[in-house]
């Protein structure tokens, strides 16, 4: 056996005796006080507590991370937030915490947050605007009834109606299809409809590329530079890369490259519904509508304007190969993976959350310090994060 192997077993088999240790705590032990939730917004960088200072187990966290270690899932990152305070972060070799990951998916739910703040700027009507209405000057194919009552809250909710068999469930056809077209927003409206709009989740990147496209037919600006202004800015956020199509719109349904700490602050942000340090950034009516299911998916989430919903009360920006920014109003947490999973382990960030994050968080109280337990996560950290 090789030093590190050596050094790993080690490791894990004192996450045996620590997390059977706390596990007795956390049942026996009166918690101490009541949590002390964040008096600050980390607009500037977040600050880091102890699991146990905002009532979490360390020694169920050392296990995910012993896992994460021995199974060597393809996880790129784990940003863990309770309370406003970090208690958990590690971003695993080669990638450090500057590394800027393409979030993918998850790119949509900021988009649809941009579209949230420019309703409410009074650049777009309402979320019944047709969709035809914000491009009068193309000239648009298979032009027909359906196409025409097709609204602005269609394309948030995958309900368009379009034929449009762009996602992993076609194999990525008609994606690729509109990536090789000259003009990516006008493949999309000229897609011919299968269905009356409204009728039926079908999941449509494209429908995503149109909202990127509108805000910028709206504001006069890419949905890059309003996001700098009005979402990222706010949020101090400064560091991202957004890839546009060949006509200089930045892609509506991917592309977007953030630190996962930054993307924390996404996920912040709606967990005080769209309030940041004294400000209404995104109308907090509009965090509501967005997370609350509008209707039923193709996964067993429901699906409102660009996030996923779990009937849990917690809600999700999902992106390709295990991107996933879930938001628990319960537990006041936010969770980030970054991740390079090939599809058969898609879904191994959730069970990570299921089985010992959300498990983690014990108590809305503190618990008793537990030196020896944050003293094994950290080493773990550090063992995730060096080469």
């Amino acid at each position: 056996m090789n030093f590190v192997r050596a050094k790993r077993c080690l490791l894990l088999g004192i996450v045996v005796v620590i997390v059977a240790g706390c596990a007795r705590g956390a049942l026996t032990q009166t918690p101490a006080a009541t949590l002390v939730t964040a008096t600050y917004w980390p607009t500037a960088g977040w600050r880091s507590s102890t699991p146990e200072e905002q009532g979490m187990d360390s020694g169920l966290l050392s296990a995910m991370m012993g896992e994460i270690l021995e199974e060597n899932y393809a996880i790129d990152s784990v940003t863990i937030v309770r309370n406003g305070y970090i208690i958990a972060d590690v971003s695993i070799h080669p990638f450090s915490s500057t590394s800027k990951h393409n979030i993918y998916s998850c790119t949509k739910s900021v988009v649809s947050a941009l579209v949230g703040i420019a309703i409410d700027q009074g650049y777009i009507e309402g979320l019944q605007q047709p969709v035809l209405s914000f491009f009068p000057q193309r000239t648009i194919a298979n032009r027909d009834a359906n196409k025409e009552m097709m609204t602005l809250e269609h394309l948030l909710t995958m309900t368009t109606g379009f034929r449009c068999h762009d996602s992993y469930q076609y194999r990525w056809s008609g994606l690729n299809q509109m990536r090789e077209s000259e003009d990516w927003v006008q493949f999309v409206l000229d897609l011919p409809m299968e269905g009356e709009p409204g009728e039926r989740f079908e999941y449509c990147n494209g429908a995503s590329h149109l909202l990127s496209g509108i805000i910028q037919e709206t504001t006069g600006m890419s949905a890059n530079e309003y996001a700098t202004e009005h979402l990222f800015g706010p949020l101090g956020i400064s560091d991202v890369d957004w890839s546009s199509s060949p006509q200089g719109i930045p892609v509506g349904y991917s592309e977007l490259r953030m630190r996962p700490q930054d993307m924390a602050k996404i996920g912040f942000l709606y967990l005080n519904e769209g309030r940041w340090d004294g400000e209404q950034i995104v109308p907090s009516e509009w965090v509501v509508s967005s997370t609350s299911q509008f209707i039923s998916a193709t996964l067993e989430d429901g699906y409102g304007y660009q996030w996923w919903v779990d009937d849990s009360g917690m809600y999700l920006a999902l992106g390709y190969r295990g991107q996933f920014i879930y938001v628990i109003p319960e537990k006041e947490m936010v969770v980030v993976f970054t991740s390079s999973l090939e599809d058969n382990d898609f879904y191994v960030p959730q069970t990570l959350l299921n089985e010992f994050i959300i498990p983690a968080a014990v108590t809305s109280r503190t618990l008793p310090d537990n030196p020896e337990g944050v003293a094994l996560l950290e080493s773990l950290i550090e063992e995730l994060a060096s080469p």
